[in-house]
């Protein structure tokens, strides 16, 4: 005696669900307050600028990333030290 088959399921089906994971859009890293610094920064019109000016807007964002990387570190440091310090 066969058993029937099960319907076949959509690519859709298929693929593995992961709840609470919300599909994302290139945008969705950005800040969502439309007056946030990183909002305008991103929205700014570059036409206007020269080389020169582009160049200089560069470092000024390479020496802002490296800001922020320092502080990333700093509060993985903090929250290693805090966690070390509750598990003994």
């Amino acid at each position: 005696m066969k058993l029937p088959r099960a319907p076949a399921r959509s690519a859709l089906t298929r693929a593995p669900m992961r709840p609470n994971l919300p599909f994302m859009t290139p945008d969705d890293d950005l800040p969502t307050r439309k007056d946030d610094p990183v909002s305008l920064l991103a929205r700014q019109d570059l036409d206007p600028l020269s080389v020169a000016e582009l160049e200089a807007r560069i470092v000024a964002l390479e020496a802002e990333i490296a800001r922020s990387r320092q502080k990333i570190q700093r509060a993985v440091n903090h929250r290693a030290s805090a966690d070390a310090l509750f598990k003994g």
